[in-house]
């Protein structure tokens, strides 16, 4: 049988990940990818909550634009 480096390397790192996989080690990447989901989740709501206001003032704006426009007619304001 042939050996190469690149799969002696290979099966070391496949056996050293199965151990840490079977150590329990791997918990803590789980709770770092729970923090992650619960940072997109708030950037997700912040970005939602900011769409919504900056589509509330554009509104604003543009009927304060309107009323400027029409300043000689106060009906508008």
């Amino acid at each position: 049988m042939v050996r190469h480096p690149a799969t002696d390397y290979l099966i070391g790192f496949l056996r050293t990940r199965l151990a840490r996989a079977r150590s329990g080690e791997l918990d803590r990447g789980a709770s770092a990818i729970e923090w992650v989901i619960i940072a997109a989740v708030v950037v997700g709501i912040v970005a939602g909550v900011a769409a919504v206001i900056m589509n509330a003032l554009d509104d604003r704006a543009e009927s304060v634009g309107d009323c400027i426009e029409g300043a000689q007619n106060y009906a508008n304001c």
